[in-house]
């Protein structure tokens, strides 16, 4: 864990009221308390629920053996596909965790297209995040179904892409040890892959509030109107938010949730794409897996997000 993590934590939340301070001469004192409350709202509202995700992720982590991934998952790689994308239900993890372990699962034997499909759906659509979309969006459960909906179709299609179209010289697993490791104790292990992925995703989470309150308030209704006055302008803004704002799937529904003026569809586009492609996750899967496969997978996930999000939006919502 590098140990500036703190420092940037800090950083993150005491320059930009900072900098507000001194620009508030320009500023109106009715947009900087609008600026403070829909930040300070969505990090309360989204933190239980980080906190909760990142736990639950470095429990199975180091308690859960990985034995148990290939035990569950059919032999047939493309009936493996939609099982391994329905694992991410009921096995959370946080989008961070869920690159090494995909990594791990194809040193071990998984087929790529398997890990690929979960590596997408984990942080996604596991019951962390779908809690915390039914808590952002109170008495819209539609929202909720079509999140996990759009998800996982999104996550078994690229899987089976990979199955079809996929190519070995694109894949460059460098495979890395995840889980328990004889000899260490999994309490230690658990408290280091919390504090982990706790304070890489609240820093993230930080950023994002702080960019959906700056987004609320200093974008004209104007340029707003431009984008959520078309349908697919809409969509596709959204979705290109959510690979620059890199929003940890914990927290991403709150702030979806604060862009009201635009369309629940492309809302849904901003969560389904988050969890699956931003800036942090393509910098990552670069790294782990090569440029090569980093470049075509996000480039192919970007597309299928968006559109099973208009097909599953336009039919929900």
């Amino acid at each position: 864990m590098p140990r500036h993590w703190p420092l940037l934590l800090v950083a993150a939340a005491v320059l930009p009221g900072t900098l507000l301070f001194f620009l508030g001469q320009g500023v109106s004192k009715a947009a900087l308390q609008a600026w403070q409350t829909v930040c300070l709202a969505v990090v309360v509202q989204a933190t239980p629920f980080l906190l909760l995700g990142t736990a639950l992720s470095g429990a199975i982590n180091a308690f859960v053996p990985e034995r148990v991934f290939t035990r569950l998952l059919p032999k047939r790689p493309a009936l493996a596909v939609p099982v391994a994308g329905l694992a991410g239900v009921v096995l959370p993890g946080c989008e961070c965790a869920s690159v090494p372990v995909a990594n791990s699962l194809i040193g071990r034997g998984v087929t790529p297209a398997a890990a690929f499909a979960f590596l997408l759906s984990a942080p996604a659509i596991n019951p962390v995040v779908l809690t915390a979309t039914a808590i952002a969006f109170p008495g819209t459960p539609l929202m909720v179904l079509a999140r996990l909906l759009a998800s996982l179709v999104t996550a078994a299609v690229m899987g089976w892409l990979w199955l079809w179209l996929g190519r070995e010289e694109w894949l460059r697993p460098a495979v890395r040890h995840t889980g328990h490791q004889p000899g260490h104790s999994r309490l230690t292990e658990f408290r280091s892959a919390f504090q982990h992925d706790f304070l890489q995703a609240g820093g993230f989470l930080v950023v994002g509030a702080m960019a959906a309150a700056t987004f609320n308030v200093a974008v004209p209704r104007s340029v707003l109107d431009t984008f959520s006055g078309s349908p697919w302008l809409s969509v596709l803004f959204l979705a290109a938010l959510a690979i620059i704002l890199a929003v940890c799937s914990e927290a991403d529904a709150f702030v979806a949730s604060s862009l009201t003026g635009f369309s629940p569809t492309a809302r849904l586009a901003f969560m389904v794409v988050g969890p699956m492609v931003d800036l942090k996750l393509i910098a990552l899967q670069t790294g782990t897996f090569g440029r090569a496969f980093a470049v075509r997978f996000s480039a192919a996930t970007t597309v299928v997000a968006v559109l099973c999000s208009v097909l599953v939006g336009g039919v929900l919502l």
